[in-house]
């Protein structure tokens, strides 16, 4: 049983091992930037999916005996090793969690503005005439309005709740995907290969969905990651504004925005947040260039 147990063992650490090597010869073969991104953004996604595991602390709980005490690379000490803010809430265990909002707001409002701008382009290109029209109306009109004016009039108006302020954030660069879903679709329609499917019976949800998407999924998740970072940047400066999440949950926009008032006192409860938004925006942006390069046809 023991000779068993050991070469069941050996059986399961070995394909661990192997898939560490792969990864491991994946990242060498990236250029250094692109590795480097990619690894901040695997870390990113590991903190994000076990936030609550990871926070030494919960992320509102008070400590006023130990407010403003700073980080442990300023002569504070390893109980809260990046410091606390105002109220002696921890600031490690608030970046956390913090890390997850952000992520799971520009997440889904990537993914909403992809669907709405896809689902659009496909209707325009299909319908023409009065369809199309209208559409790209609503395209000039999304591109020529900044979306901030828009975000700021909408909560203002309607309130602020979480749902809302991810909703709101879908409706941001919509108008990029639809144009290149109609532009993709219009020389689809050119090649043949959606003319016959249709020729040969196939309904327009089946050519759409079964043929041309997975011809232009490519360009569409470049422009996903372009976009990505823009919904991090903006929810980040909405949440400094008060008009994003809203306490108690937090958000790195949010800690930036009380970090402000004590910058001079306390720097370390903005400086945090304030990497991470700046490292992470700046790591998808550099693989977003690498995807269109490799992914591009008319780059190469």
């Amino acid at each position: 049983m023991a000779i068993q147990d050991s070469l069941g063992g050996a059986a399961v650490a070995a394909p661990a091992r192997s898939g560490a090597r792969r990864a491991g010869r994946l990242l060498l073969g990236l250029p250094p930037v692109v590795a480097v991104s990619v690894a901040w953004l695997a870390l990113a996604l590991v903190v994000a999916a076990g936030a609550d595991l990871l926070a030494p602390y919960a992320y509102s709980a008070l400590d006023l005996k130990a407010r403003l005490s700073p980080p442990v690379f300023m002569g504070g000490g390893w109980a809260h090793p990046l410091g606390t803010d105002e109220l002696g809430r921890d600031v490690l265990s608030r970046l956390i969690v913090s890390v997850r909002m952000s992520l799971l707001i520009a997440l889904f409002g990537t993914m909403i503005a992809a669907g709405l701008g896809t689902v659009l382009g496909f209707l325009a290109a299909h319908f023409r005439g009065r369809v199309e029209a209208l559409i790209l109306v609503l395209i000039d009109f999304q591109a020529g309005m900044p979306f901030m004016i828009i975000a700021l009039s909408v909560l203002a108006f309607f309130g602020n709740n979480l749902v809302l302020f991810i909703v709101l954030m879908g409706f941001h660069a919509w108008e990029r995907y639809a144009r290149i879903a109609r532009g993709l679709t219009l020389a689809a329609n050119e090649q043949g290969y959606a003319a016959a499917v249709r020729q040969l019976g196939a309904t327009p949800l089946s050519v759409y969905g079964r043929h041309v998407l997975p011809n232009i999924a490519s360009t569409l998740i470049v422009s996903m990651t372009l976009s990505f970072p823009e919904i991090v940047l903006l929810e980040s400066g909405l949440s400094f504004l008060g008009l994003g999440v809203q306490p108690p949950l937090t958000s790195l926009g949010n800690m930036v925005g009380y970090g402000r008032e004590y910058i001079s006192r306390a720097p370390w409860i903005m400086l945090a947040p304030s990497v991470v938004i700046v490292m992470t925006t700046f790591s998808i942006s550099m693989l977003g260039d690498w995807l269109r390069d490799r992914l591009d046809p008319t780059l190469k």
